[in-house]
Formats: structure tokens, sequence, C-alpha cells
């Protein structure tokens, strides 16, 4: 969850949504979010909505936390008002196993009894390699989580360094073999590339390292600099260099060999999963234009085209649900021509690609065929899909489609 929330109008403070919102509830797949915004420390590039135990400040506690977030719950029941099994639950941060896993267990079985978890649901909790154990990962698995990432970023101690990371290289390989040996049928490891200080050979590194843990699931990541991070402050004082596109091009490239050579099939342009069954249904929920219910400090939830987003501060969620009030504090409600943009701009980015039928610019189309960004035997059967060149151009490609 990023830490700035944007404008939008007043939510009301029942969290009563737009009829035009509930009355397709069920027609798409429903999932949950719940963002715990708790961190031992702060890593130097992170922008997310944490805080360490200095930064929380009175009014907010991690012991008081599951319960504040099972509040919400209850309320989401009553807003939604309506039987509508979940599909996925993820449980996102910050770091949620910094909770007690029977804590995480009470907020997935409050989701269970307040609306049903469909069978065979997807449960996944983040998780930094050094917050969990052997024990701590048989206490998640038996609790009913079925998936994990860890953010293992890279396998080199200088690099982990600059990223501010805590964990030691080879932990999270460790933490992988762990939570097969609990019994989790999926398991994610996070990179990041193109950390100032990091070569070519770093990166290789890490790759060969997160491949031979053997997960099942792999998301990489460019290195965003992001305003009002310590490590945004190192790079304006000259201390670090600022990420060069061209090498992080480089870096995809080499990610996107060595993944396919292990047997991993990229399906969005930074996930490659090892199956079909590997691939992180909770994402693909939104996707590919989901409805979800996300709980906690500035959390954002999408219902039928209106969007909504809580207030920020832990202490100020939980006296909003203490009180009896909703913790959103501000939505929008999408217009059709917002909706079809957002369409096009995650769709564009899945390996399944998008409807060309459902395009206008045609000129542009034609272009990034011609320059080789669509695959032409997708683009044959009625369908725009990336090639490796195209996901490496993503973002201007898009923008060119919704011009």
């Amino acid at each position: 969850m990023p830490s700035t929330l944007p404008d939008g109008e007043t939510a009301p403070a029942s969290g009563e949504l737009p009829a035009s919102a509930l009355e397709t509830l069920g027609e798409r797949p429903f999932g949950f979010y719940v963002h715990v915004p708790f961190c031992v420390t702060r890593c130097g590039y992170c922008d997310f909505n944490t805080y360490t135990a200095t930064e929380l400040g009175p009014g907010a506690s991690q012991r008081d936390y599951a319960d504040t977030v099972i509040e919400e719950i209850r309320l989401s029941r009553k807003v939604l008002n309506k039987d509508v099994p979940v599909e996925t639950v993820f449980f996102g941060g910050g770091t949620p196993t910094l909770l007690p896993a029977a804590d995480l267990g009470r907020i997935l079985r409050a989701i269970d009894e307040e609306f049903g978890l469909r069978q065979g649901a997807e449960v996944t909790t983040e998780a930094n390699p050094e917050s969990v154990d052997q024990r701590s990962l048989d206490e998640l698995r038996g609790q009913g989580f079925t998936r994990i990432s860890f953010g293992m970023q890279s396998a080199r101690e200088h690099v982990l360094k600059v990223l501010d990371r805590t964990h030691t290289p080879g932990r999270p390989q460790q933490a992988v073999r762990e939570a097969r040996k609990a019994g989790f049928e999926h398991v994610n490891l996070d990179l990041i590339y193109s950390t100032p200080g990091e070569t070519d050979d770093d990166w290789r590194a890490s790759l060969e390292a997160a491949i031979a843990a053997e997960p099942d699931h792999v998301s990489a990541y460019s290195l965003i600099v992001e305003e009002g991070t310590r490590l945004a402050a190192r790079i304006r004082r000259g201390e670090l260099p600022m990420p060069d596109d061209d090498v992080a091009a480089d870096r995809y490239v080499v990610a996107d060999e060595l993944l396919e050579a292990a047997g991993f099939r990229w399906y969005e342009v930074s996930n490659w999963a090892t199956s079909d069954a590997a691939r992180c249904r909770h994402n693909l929920l939104y996707w590919t234009g989901g409805d979800w219910w996300a709980a906690g400090p500035g959390a954002h939830s999408h219902v039928g085209g209106t969007r909504w987003w809580n207030v920020k501060h832990p202490a100020a969620y939980a006296r909003r649900l203490s009180e009896g009030v909703s913790p959103a504090q501000a939505r929008e409600v999408l217009t059709a021509d917002d909706r079809a943009a957002e369409r096009l701009m995650l769709e564009v980015r899945l390996a399944t690609g998008y409807p060309l039928a459902a395009l206008q610019a045609n000129t542009v189309v034609a272009d990034a065929l011609a320059r080789g960004l669509l695959e032409v035997e997708a683009f044959k059967t009625g369908t725009a899909v990336l090639t490796r060149k195209g996901r490496l151009l993503a973002d201007a490609l898009i923008r060119d489609l919704l011009t």
C-alpha cells in the first residue's frame, strides 16, 4: 500500500457504497487484501504505508491489530450484504509475519465466517525471510495459508546493504525449504534489479540462487526511487548513482532468459511461474478487473467500479472502527472510460493479452506489430500479446494506445 493517499470525494461514515457498485457483485472473482503495516526496520527504498515501533505512536498496537481488522471485516459484510464467496486472500505489508500466526489465522477465520472461503481458495502471506522459522511456518500452514511470498531482493550482501535489507544471503533459500517442509503448496521469491552498485554478475548470481531454491514463482522488479525515501536522499546527495534505464532493460532480458531456461514462464510483465497453478490468483484478480475488499490503514478497495481507501495511520484507523465508523477516508466512482482504460493498462501486461477488437488505435497497433512489440501469431488470432521487446517498452506502448 503506497504511503500517500489520493484525493477523492469524502466516503460516508457508514461505508455505504453506491447501488451501481453492488448490483454486479458476485459476477466477478472476489478477494480480500489485509494490510499489516508493521516493520522491524524501514528499508531505504520503501514508500509503503508501514511503521516501525518507534514510528507507530499512541493509539495503535500490534497486539490489538487483529481485533481491529476483524471489526472492519464485520463492517464489510454489513456494507456488501451479499453472500459472495472469497476466492483469494492476501496478507501484505509491512511484514504480516510480525503478527503471531494465531492472529493471522483469526483474521482469516473471520473472513471465512462472514463470507465463506471458496473451496480451494488461495491464501497468501508476504514474509521477510528473517521473520519466520520452521515452527512459525508450520503454524501458518496449520492456520490455512496455502502460499507464501518471501522478499529475497538479492543474493549479494553489498546489494542488500544498499537496500537496507536485514536478512543475510542464503536465508531466503533456506526459508523456501522450510516452507516446503511445512507443506506450502506455492512459494514465491521477490527480486529487485538495478540497485545502485549491483553488477551484471550480482544480478545473475541472484537469479541463479533464486532458481536453485526451487520456488514455483518468481517476481522481479526494477528498483524505483521513490521521493521521500532514504534511498532517494542518498542519490540526491550524490552518495549513490541513479539506476540506469538501459541497465534495467538488460537485467530484465537476463531474468527472462534464465527463468525461462529453468522452466518458468512469464504471465505478467514482472512475474513468472512454473505452471498455471503456481500463478498468483490474487494478483490476477486485480489485473483482470475483479472485486476486492482491502482491510487495514491506507488499504485500497474496489467493488463494481467504485474505489475507496482507508485513513492512513493505524491509530486513526483503530479509532474510527472503535467508534463504529467506517475507516474509509475517500472514494471515487470510475466512469466507463476510466474502467476501459484501466483494463487496457493491466491486461496488455498479461501473457493472455488484450483483445484487438477493443482497441481503437489501429495505427499504433500496426506500428507496434511492425516494430516487433507484439506477437505475430497472437495478432492473427485477434489478441495483442507483448513480445519480450514489447515488455521492455510496455509503459510507453500503453501510453500510445491510450492517446
